[in-house]
């Protein structure tokens, strides 16, 4: 699925072509994704301008004067640039024609995304309002996971991969962040010091932050291609690596399963 690294690489890569063009044509091809993409956006958005695009969580907006589609890439989504003369393939369910004469198209295989219209404010539209604060923001901190942990009872992985308590910190990130950290993902979120979460913090911002500048190595991938820029090229210190040795202390590294998901850890180095 992609994480927020992937979906803010998504958003650098189709900016520059997107914002500040105007909407010619929008084609559905495919209506039923995770929710049915509402037909009147195929009448209202024509001549419209992208005054606006942005991210929120795992979620692109691209605002018009009028309101805002909101896309989310499910499991298998993808979005790229094309020019208007290229053919659609079996699951390039919609484009955004644009008076440059290029395409935002939306590829979903398993189609689990979604393409939704809201004339609302975002901030209170239900998608959107609940969740945290974005991980690379400010307002983000150890103090504030620390005020947030104040009581409770729940494994400290499953609590930083709660949306409402931070967004994007997904199950890669997560089991990274925490082995930087030297955090056990089983301890109880609310027993972790203060001191411990300001350490995680940055840990969560470090490898977030190199994430997203390995996928801003491939931006032309959103241009006439297959718009799927190469996550994940860092080196990953746990995930995925159970049964492997440390590469901190050289011994085994454990695998367990956590709320469904596949946790790594190194029994010496998270106490």
């Amino acid at each position: 699925m992609p994480e927020l690294p992937e979906v803010e690489t998504t958003l650098r890569g189709i900016k520059p072509h997107v914002l500040q063009q105007t909407i010619s044509k929008i084609v559905v091809r495919q209506q039923q994704l995770r929710w049915p993409i509402p037909s009147v956006i195929s009448d209202i958005l024509p001549n419209q301008p992208i005054v606006q695009l942005e991210r929120r969580a795992k979620y692109l907006l691209l605002t018009t004067p009028i309101g805002t589609l909101i896309l989310h890439l499910g499991m298998s989504g993808s979005l790229r640039i094309v020019s208007n003369s290229t053919e659609a393939k079996k699951h390039d369910h919609v484009d955004i024609e644009l008076t440059n004469q290029k395409i935002l198209r939306l590829t979903d295989p398993r189609r689990f995304g979604a393409l939704l219209w809201t004339t609302e404010q975002l901030s209170q539209h239900a998608l959107l309002k609940h969740l945290g604060p974005e991980p690379l923001e400010e307002s983000f901190s150890g103090k504030y996971l620390w005020q947030q942990a104040r009581g409770k009872k729940v494994a400290v992985k499953t609590f930083l991969m709660n949306n409402k308590i931070v967004v994007g910190v997904g199950n890669i990130y997560a089991t990274e962040a925490l082995f930087m950290a030297g955090i056990h993902p089983k301890l109880a979120a609310g027993k972790i010091s203060l001191a411990r979460y300001e350490n995680l913090a940055v840990e969560i911002k470090k490898i977030l932050t190199a994430a997203i500048q390995q996928g801003g190595t491939t931006l032309k991938d959103f241009v006439d291609s297959d718009g799927k820029p190469g996550y994940f090229k860092f080196s990953l210190k746990v995930y995925g690596r159970a049964g492997l040795n440390c590469v901190m202390c050289n011994t085994k590294l454990k695998g367990i399963r956590q709320t469904q998901r596949s946790t790594v850890y190194c029994g010496i180095c998270q106490k």
